[in-house]
């Protein structure tokens, strides 16, 4: 009598073998959007917490220099260093995904809104006053 596999068991475990791939990498993938997605929602946080430190300095938000949203980088002359060490970019690119804009009566701007591309939502959230960008499906704004 012969010893070993036969051709039916080698492909019952390759086969297993690749399951178990195919969903381990699938989880990781999943893993890891959800990771970035909680460093834009805290980059977020860090934004408003500053724009909130800054009205409370100026009595007025910073403004924004575009109609409508702009990009969070043309918030560096009000915010660094005075309120924060620098403006965080987007944890997967090196692209503008965070987004500004500002709710303005004559000179004095009054409220802002902050909005970014998540990774893992499928429908927008958007708490903003304003329609958001199409670069963006999540949004929040001062409280």
């Amino acid at each position: 009598m012969k010893k070993g596999f036969t051709l039916i068991e080698v492909l019952v475990v390759a086969t297993i073998i690749g399951v178990l791939t195919a969903v381990a990498v699938t989880s990781y993938t999943s893993v890891n959007k959800r990771s970035r997605d909680s460093k834009r929602r805290s980059d977020l946080e860090q934004l408003r917490s500053a724009l909130e430190m800054y009205r409370s300095d100026n009595s007025y938000y910073p403004p924004v220099d575009v109609t409508g949203f702009g990009n969070v980088g043309d918030l560096t002359s009000y915010l660094v260093p005075s309120y924060m060490p620098g403006i965080p970019s987007d944890p997967s690119t090196t692209q503008a995904y965070y987004y500004y804009a500002t709710n303005q009566s004559g000179t004095n701007y009054y409220g802002y809104c902050l909005c970014a591309k998540l990774e893992t939502i499928i429908s927008p959230i958007n708490t903003c006053s304003v329609s958001l960008p199409a670069a963006c499906n999540f949004g929040t704004k001062s409280p």
